[in-house]
Parts: structure tokens; C-alpha cells; sequence
């Protein structure tokens, strides 16, 4: 439950790192960040190439960032983004990668690397974050999916990674809290972004999905069909906002109407306060 804002003066000098911005909900929540809210804003990517569309919305919000070099999967490359940075307030943890397969064709590797991007590299930039975090007493927030909450068919290994995280930062969460950090999951669903067009499906993947191709295009369909009525980045950006600027935040954030309908199926602890009250007790 969101109670209390920091107010707009504490806001000028509050620092956020938040990860691949080069496009969708990471570029919306970086521009309305300091547009917005004030912020201090670290904006990375793993190809500052790719910045163009970014420092474009910074110019045309009247704001500017603090743009950086990041590989989330690259220890090395963490580090190096994170030196220099004397304070952190507040971390968004936004990069991943989508993927569709399935486990009958395709490798484990292939698996390992969605774990990579969508897992392992949340953990090396959080791990690297939290001394700055516990010196501000700040907060860490890792935008997941639905798909952390409800298995998906050909999202198999997608999920694997959503789950683990979710698994992990709730885990986290009564742990950091007492050191003074909060922790918190961003769950949108569909969202109209480059994600679905960076999940790597050729025009022939029905062709090549042999036995589960009939599957594959049924799934296909009703993918299509959620995307074409999908949430704009710069909603879910909002949300983040909240969560930013919430004096005690919710551990669970889920951003949409559809989101909430989709994980209510599975969660009836919709704000996560039930687990996070019963796990608390554990390390108090």
C-alpha cells in the first residue's frame, strides 16, 4: 500500500539508475523521471548507439541524463557504470529480453542466455547497487511481467527467468528492509514496445515448429491480439513513478486493469503485503 510522498524539493537531489533505455518502459520512466519528478537520472543501455530516441524525448521534455555504457549480463561492465556514482537513492532494474521457444527445439543454452539478460543480470547490477542503497536508504525496483506470476505457453524459458526473479526479490525484500531498503516487482502486461519485435521469430517459425506448430499459431494469434490493445510505456512509467516517490511502496505493483485480471487468476495477494508481513517476522 502507497502511503506518504517524498515531497518535490527532496526529489531535486535524489539519484536513480535505471537500466535499458534505449526504448520502451526504460526510456518512459527515465524522461518522466526527471521530467516529472526531479530526478537526478543515470540512464543506461547496453549500446549508447542506440540512445538517439532517448536523448530526443530528454531534449523535447526540456531535461537532460546522465547517460551510461551497461551490460547488465557483464560484471566488468557494471562495475564500471557504477564507479563515480558517490549517491544512489534508487534503482529500476528494466532491462530484458523476451524470447519464444520451446524446450523440445531448442538448446540449453539458448535457455542460459534468457536466464542471463532476465535473471543473472538483474542480480549483478542489484548485488553492485546495494551498498550506495543502504547508505541512502533507498530502493530497488525490478520491473518483471505477469509472466513472473503465470506460466505462458512458448515462454517457457522467458517465465523460468520472470519467476526466478520475482522468487528472489521477494525473498530480498524482509532482508534488505533491514538494512532500510525496499524492494519491490513492477508487473505490467502487454505493453506496446520493441519487446515483442527483439524476441527473435522469423516469418517461417510456424513452418519450423514441426509438431508443436499448430500451437505455435494458435499462440501467435492470441499474442497479436493482446499487443493490438496493449499498455503505452509511459503508463507504466507512471506507476514506477508512484512507487519512486511512495514513502513506504508496495512490494507488488501490478500496472494495468488487464495485468491485475491475468494475475489475479493466480495471486489473491495482489499487493504481496501478506507475504511480506509473514516473512518479516522471520528477520525481525
Amino acid at each position: 500500500m502507497i502511503h506518504k510522498h517524498w515531497e518535490s524539493s527532496e526529489m531535486s537531489d535524489r539519484t536513480v539508475l535505471i537500466t535499458g533505455t534505449s526504448s520502451g518502459i526504460g526510456l518512459a520512466t527515465a524522461v518522466a523521471a526527471a521530467a516529472r519528478a526531479g530526478w537526478h537520472v543515470i540512464a543506461t543501455m547496453r549500446n549508447t548507439a542506440k540512445a538517439g530516441p532517448l536523448l530526443a524525448a530528454a531534449e523535447e521534455a526540456g531535461v537532460t541524463v546522465d547517460l551510461r555504457t551497461l551490460d547488465v549480463t557483464d560484471p566488468a561492465s557494471v562495475e564500471a557504470c557504477l564507479a563515480g556514482v558517490d549517491r544512489l537513492d534508487a534503482l529500476v532494474n528494466n532491462a530484458g529480453a523476451g524470447h519464444i521457444g520451446t524446450l523440445e527445439q531448442e538448446s540449453v543454452d539458448d535457455v542460459r542466455a534468457v536466464m542471463e539478460v532476465n535473471f543473472f543480470g538483474v542480480l549483478h547490477v542489484t548485488k553492485a547497487a546495494l551498498p550506495l542503497l543502504r547508505a541512502s536508504k533507498g530502493r530497488v525496483l525490478t520491473v518483471t511481467s505477469v509472466g513472473g506470476v503465470v506460466g505462458q505457453p512458448f515462454n517457457e524459458a522467458y517465465c523460468a527467468a520472470k519467476f526466478a526473479v520475482e522468487g528472489y526479490m521477494e525473498s530480498l525484500a524482509p532482508v534488505a528492509a533491514t538494512a532500510g531498503v525496499s524492494v519491490s516487482v513492477v508487473e505490467p502486461g502487454a505493453v506496446a514496445s520493441e519487446f515483442v519485435g527483439n524476441v527473435g521469430l522469423t516469418d517461417d517459425a510456424t513452418e519450423q515448429a514441426g509438431p508443436y506448430a499448430p500451437a505455435l499459431a494458435a499462440y501467435l494469434d492470441r499474442t497479436r491480439g493482446a499487443f493490438a490493445n496493449a499498455q503505452a510505456p509511459e503508463d507504466v512509467a507512471a506507476g514506477i513513478l508512484d512507487l519512486l516517490a511512495a514513502e513506504r511502496p508496495a512490494f507488488r505493483m501490478l500496472t494495468s486493469d488487464a495485468a491485475r485480471a491475468f494475475a489475479g487468476v493466480k495471486l489473491k495477494d495482489l499487493d504481496g503485503s501478506a507475504v511480506q508481513g509473514l516473512t518479516s517476522g522471520w528477520v525481525a
